[in-house]
């Protein structure tokens, strides 16, 4: 299996940092609230000084997202809208114990942190590039839809799109549910600190997943000159 990003993605968005993590038995029997209630009350400390629009994080996704042609405020990365609720709310959404960790992490370090379920995805590849328009998109209401030509996103070999407008909202189809054995985890920062924000990210997905599943986990750092990820069978 392969993950990487398009050329065309690194020479457009040079200031990307990505990485990435593989885990294999992940189940939802285990408990990470205790973990997930820390990372959620770090993110809230740093919005008791700051709302989420001002975090530099926040700021370079909604730059990156004015360059493909968004309004940023009206499509948010993933991050901010996490943020954001827990500001209006003072807590997130309970969902699966690892989407719950990573999505805590996310709101703590304020960059997008997308877990795929990776018998989902259809495999050799899954590439985030310009759609060409004809992918599938599953929405998570289960409606069908169709990235436009151009737009940011993650795509399989079957011609799936897995997620709309690059870091604003992952696909209903390979989201992490009680199924779910194998994840792919993808961290990715615009922001000038990412090349050390991603790397600390991925080393704590990493250690919580060993400490909750005593799972087997493959991890890298992408980078314009090594921007592949193969992983798996």
């Amino acid at each position: 299996m392969r993950f990487r990003h398009a050329a065309s993605i690194w020479s457009t968005y040079p200031e990307l940092t990505c990485g990435a993590l593989y885990a294999t038995g992940v189940d939802a029997r285990v408990d990470t609230g205790p973990r997930a209630a820390e990372y959620t009350a770090r993110a809230l400390d740093r919005l008791a000084g700051a709302t989420e629009g001002e975090f530099p994080e926040v700021l370079a996704w909604r730059r990156t997202f004015s360059r493909m042609g968004l309004k940023p405020t009206q499509y948010r990365c993933a991050s901010e809208s996490l943020l954001r609720r827990l500001r209006k709310e003072g807590s997130l959404p309970r969902i699966h114990p690892l989407v719950d960790l990573c999505n805590a992490l996310s709101a703590a370090y304020a960059i997008p942190v997308a877990v795929l379920d990776v018998d989902r995805v259809a495999w050799p590849l899954l590439e985030v590039r310009p759609a060409g328009g004809d992918e599938t998109y599953t929405a998570f209401g289960g409606g069908v839809e169709h990235p436009v030509p151009g737009e940011v996103t993650f795509v399989d070999a079957a011609g799936r799109a897995h997620a709309r407008r690059w870091t604003h909202r992952q696909s209903g189809h390979s989201a992490v549910g009680e199924h779910t054995r194998r994840v792919l985890v993808v961290a990715e920062a615009m922001h000038e600190g990412g090349t050390t924000t991603v790397p600390e990210v991925l080393k704590t997905v990493e250690a919580e997943v060993a400490a909750h599943w005593a799972a087997g986990t493959e991890t890298a750092v992408l980078t314009r000159s090594a921007p592949e990820f193969a992983f798996g069978d």
